[in-house]
């Protein structure tokens, strides 16, 4: 069974998202420096939108990220630790999550978060990359979770 059939279910995505929101939450509250003022202050914009919002984004996104990702994991899989092969090629982790990201940007309505996303395109791809590490300890969690508990 490949990743994105394991974690198909609503109860999975919603528990992948909350864990990925937490995750960005941590990222970029340890941001310093002018560039992080101005992510901390793009990302209080996005937060703002109404509750539930990133995490909300990260549900939506999770589906085509993780279909985009199966083969990056089922590669890691082959070799024996899809954490550890996501993490050791993490800038191509990055690449396929922004291209996913990149695409459903062309079709958000509100100007305000496109203006934001492509404000800070540019210089994301580090930040996503440094999370590789702790996005995929979510994916492995909660596809060991499905695995475990039919």
């Amino acid at each position: 069974m490949g990743l994105s059939e394991q974690l198909r279910e609503e109860g999975i995505t919603s528990s992948i998202a909350l864990d990925c929101a937490k995750l960005i939450d941590e990222q970029v509250s340890s941001k310093r420096g002018a560039s992080g003022m101005a992510l901390k202050a793009t990302y209080k914009v996005v937060q703002g939108l109404r509750a539930g919002y990133v995490a909300g984004a990260i549900e939506r996104l999770l589906p085509e990220a993780i279909s985009a990702l199966e083969p990056m994991w089922e590669e890691g899989v082959k070799v024996g630790d899809p954490v550890a092969y996501l993490t050791q090629n993490s800038e191509l982790t990055a690449d396929t999550i922004l291209s996913v990201t990149d695409q459903k940007i062309q079709r958000v309505k509100n100007g305000m978060i496109c203006t934001s996303y492509n404000r800070l395109r540019k210089s994301v791809k580090s930040d996503i990359s440094a999370a590789v590490p702790g996005f995929a300890e979510i994916l492995d969690k909660h596809a060991n979770t499905k695995q475990t508990n039919p």
